[in-house]
């Protein structure tokens, strides 16, 4: 395996020089992977945990999910070497649609090839072969970041102790496909998009504005909304607070992240079906063997409970877990004390069972 690696502050870099063959065809050609790492990988390379973030997060896990990285919490660095790479796909150091071309030196833009969250596994393994990782004690993650867990028991569950999955399916919903679409529609609609064409002086904020928007409806609940903003006002103008925060949202987004990165990543969630190539849905649920935490959020709109149900009825051995909050399909990012717990019991228990799965 070909690669090279650099540092930039806390975010580090290995190219990977041989292609990449992509699950729906085609290469890539030098792929920069973009990861941060905490903590010390023992000399057996069997401690690791990998932290997969969700549609527009970075590597930077300490930042977004702070309430159980870091000392004495769930994933603690005096115990596990913590690895989060950013997405294939993504704007936030790995190979997306912002980054240059090898065979045009020029940027990808709408020209990126279609990628998958398998493809975003199996980037993921190579990065870890490179840091000497033998096994992961865990994979977790949330939303986006759950389809990635999850495809990590289905691809690679010789290399895994245990996985957890938040707030997500084994397969994209006709409602989620529905909002993907609708996001993406807002986006193209935007006067500055031409075919996916823009300078990064005249992105289509506007449009990506509007995504975030939409999405940000379906991230939270009614009660959130309710007992956040209620129909209070912002000012005299008659700008409701709900208003007020969803542009406020939109214009957040807009200023950081690539209209381009979330059409791919959003149609990468979309072809996500663990049932896809290799057989009966349920079937497939059934041949997976690795110990996982299922957790649902209650208030969740995007992604249901029933969907994490039959994720935790269908996986032997899998246990249910639940997150209670008014705050919707956000509450894995803010209800962190529950998550906390609830992944601590778990790893408890996988941490009995290990010997027994290394045998």
């Amino acid at each position: 395996m070909s690669t090279s690696s650099s540092t930039t502050g806390d975010t580090q870099y290995i190219d990977h020089l041989e292609p990449f063959d992509l699950e729906k065809g085609g290469q890539l050609e030098n792929v920069h992977i973009g990861y941060r790492t905490w903590g010390s990988l023992s000399p057996e390379g069997d401690n690791a945990v990998l932290v997969c973030h969700a549609l527009t997060g970075s590597a930077d896990a300490d930042e977004w999910w702070e309430g159980i990285l870091g000392k004495g919490k769930a994933l603690d660095p005096d115990h596990d070497f913590i690895v989060c790479s950013n997405v294939l796909g993504s704007c936030y150091g790995t190979t997306g649609p912002t980054s240059l071309s090898a065979a045009s030196e020029n940027r990808w833009g709408p020209d990126f090839p279609d990628v998958t969250v398998r493809d975003m596994v199996r980037l993921q393994a190579i990065l870890l072969d490179k840091l000497g990782v033998t096994r992961l004690r865990l994979v977790i993650g949330g939303s986006l970041g759950g389809m990635q867990a999850l495809e990590w028991a289905a691809i690679f569950p010789g290399r895994l102790d245990a996985f957890v999955a938040i707030a997500t399916s084994g397969r994209h919903s006709p409602w989620c496909i529905g909002l993907s679409e609708a996001q993406r529609t807002a986006i193209k609609a935007d006067s500055r998009w031409n075919d996916g064409w823009y300078s990064a002086d005249e992105p289509p904020e506007q449009g990506l504005s509007a995504a975030r928007m939409m999405a940000m409806c379906s991230y939270r609940s009614p009660r959130s909304f309710d007992e956040r903003f209620g129909r209070e006002l912002v000012d005299s103008s008659g700008t409701f607070q709900t208003e007020s925060y969803l542009r406020y949202q939109g214009q957040k987004l807009s200023a950081r992240f690539d209209a381009n990165a979330y059409i791919k990543l959003t149609q990468a969630m979309d072809s996500h079906d663990l049932g896809r190539g290799r057989g009966d849905y349920r079937e497939v649920l059934g041949s997976i063997k690795t110990p996982g935490l299922v957790v649902a959020i209650d208030s969740d709109l995007l992604y249901p409970p029933n969907e994490q149900q039959e994720l935790a009825f269908g996986i032997p051995g899998a246990q249910l877990a639940w997150i209670h909050s008014p705050h919707g399909h956000d509450a894995f990012l803010i209800e962190t004390d529950q998550l906390d717990h609830s992944i601590r019991e778990f790893r408890n228990t996988t941490a009995q069972l290990r010997p027994r799965l290394a045998s």
